[in-house]
């Protein structure tokens, strides 16, 4: 049975006294069941948020991490000192990487390449622009996305790839993709890793919905067949609204 999967990406929100408000206030909340309960916080907060909650039934995530083992990057953090701090999951092709930092899916491969020999989860964002979508052009963004991106791990690869699908025009702007337009890409994605892989690999990855997940609107999103939870952006701020998130599989 495939991992249901509430994660919440606090982008650059949040400093440490933020941090440690919405930690004290997790921590008396009771996770539901059969939900893994991600949060990626600032790397600033990384430790202290892993210290925190270490015994407790909530992973913390890195937004991000270089290519590289090691070198004359400033401002950059490795996969080894996010495993130093307790790190072992990271977000990897956010759409803001991609369209604010230029990422594309040939550097992407080889975050993902070091995440993977570091022994790191993997959460690999995918999504369309508005244009992609009005031109018909979406299923061909996200094809690509994922064969340049993924498709040249092998099989064993995958049970540390978690797939998150965020149509571009959905985040932060209050529009959400309808349960239907999910559930479509959400098959379609499935089925490109069917094609590629194995129906066991394609039945077994998690694909999670970003896009203006809100406590309203998230039990229907949650229902489709091959939505298996939600990246969370601005309500995951909140512990009250993630937590109703967290609590919307039927």
């Amino acid at each position: 049975m495939r991992q249901k999967i509430v994660a919440g990406n606090w982008k650059m929100n949040n400093d440490m006294a933020e941090t440690e408000m919405f930690l004290v206030q997790l921590k008396k909340q009771v996770i539901p069941e059969g939900v893994s309960l991600m949060i990626a916080p600032a790397f600033t907060n990384l430790n202290h948020t892993y210290q925190s909650v270490k015994d407790h039934p909530v992973t913390v995530v890195a937004q991000n991490m270089h290519q590289s083992e090691k070198g004359a990057f400033t401002g950059e953090v490795s996969a080894a000192m996010l495993k130093s701090v307790g790190i072992k999951t990271v977000i990897l092709g956010h759409s803001e990487r991609r369209s604010i930092f230029n990422e594309d899916n040939d550097l992407l491969a080889e975050k993902v390449n070091t995440a993977l020999k570091n022994e790191m989860t993997v959460i690999f964002c995918v999504g369309e622009e508005l244009s992609h979508r009005e031109t018909d052009n979406h299923f061909k963004v996200i094809s690509e996305q994922l064969e340049e991106g993924l498709f040249h791990l092998s099989e064993t690869n995958w049970k540390n790839i978690i797939i998150a699908y965020e149509p571009v025009w959905a985040i932060g702007t209050g529009e959400t993709a309808s349960p239907e337009q999910a559930q479509e890409m959400h098959a379609f994605i499935r089925k490109t890793i069917a094609d590629a892989y194995s129906n066991t690999i394609a039945k077994n990855v998690s694909i999670l919905y970003g896009g203006s997940v809100k406590p309203d609107n998230a039990s229907e999103i949650f229902s489709q067949d091959d939505v298996d939870g939600g990246l969370i952006g601005g309500a995951s701020l909140n512990v009250e609204s993630f937590m109703k998130i967290a609590n919307a599989f039927e």
